[in-house]
């Protein structure tokens, strides 16, 4: 999968060497020589990781702006470059990721291959998988429903039940995943419900192996699209 960046910077130098990282990371690459002009990118444009040339006239400014609109932050990773000891604090910018010039190669292979790695575990966190296929579940160990998955997430189910079930006590549901042989169980509780026999199922209590399981083939479907 593809990821997009954009490097605001005027130092081609630097900047060739990050899109060579960035491109051997699988990381579309844009370049503004303006502040000005990457805020406007920003605005219409969905942009994975942010790299903040420090040097350039305007950043102080632009990075302002990025810190009065905090939403915008949250869905970019912000990079830090060109950064003088002692000339800027970098908590006060929003950045998450920071290096200096010159660029140290192995530095910035480091640093933008975490901030790749956060975009990333982000997306998996709430990206959902549809499903049609049984899901049990059990509010004491004597009653168990079976229900239909409708789609899948790390943080818990959507499905869909077509009897009536008590869904104020806690819940253990259990199903198996396409194309794996482990079944997978958990403690779960009730979210939300609709009148039509449509539940939202959180995840309470997921032990260790299963909930990598689970990370795992929700990556292999999110990397398969």
């Amino acid at each position: 999968m593809t990821l997009s960046s954009m490097v605001v910077s005027r130092d081609w130098q630097e900047v060739s060497v990050l899109e060579c990282i960035l491109g051997g990371l699988h990381m579309d690459v844009t370049v503004e020589a303006e502040p000005q002009k990457a805020m406007a990118r920003l605005n219409r444009s969905k942009i994975d990781a942010l790299i903040v040339d420090c040097d350039l006239n305007g950043t102080g400014q632009f990075l302002r702006e990025l810190q009065r609109e905090p939403g915008r932050l949250n869905t970019v990773p912000l990079v830090i470059m060109g950064m003088p000891q002692g000339k800027l604090d970098v908590a006060a910018t929003g950045a998450i990721f920071a290096f200096e010039k010159p660029i140290s190669v192995e530095q910035a292979v480091r640093t933008l291959s975490a901030a790749r790695n956060m975009i990333l575990d982000g997306r998996l966190r709430y990206h959902r998988v549809c499903l049609e296929i049984p899901v049990s579940l059990s509010a004491n160990s004597h009653k168990r429903v079976a229900a239909q998955l409708i789609n899948v997430s790390q943080g818990g189910l959507h499905v869909h039940l077509d009897e009536k079930f008590d869904t104020a006590k806690p819940l253990r549901v259990s199903f198996v995943l396409p194309h794996t042989k482990d079944t997978l169980q958990a403690n779960a509780e009730v979210a939300w419900r609709d009148e039509r026999g449509n539940v939202g199922i959180r995840f309470v209590n997921i032990s260790p192996a299963m909930n990598q399981t689970l990370r795992l083939w929700l990556a292999q479907q999110f990397f398969g699209n």
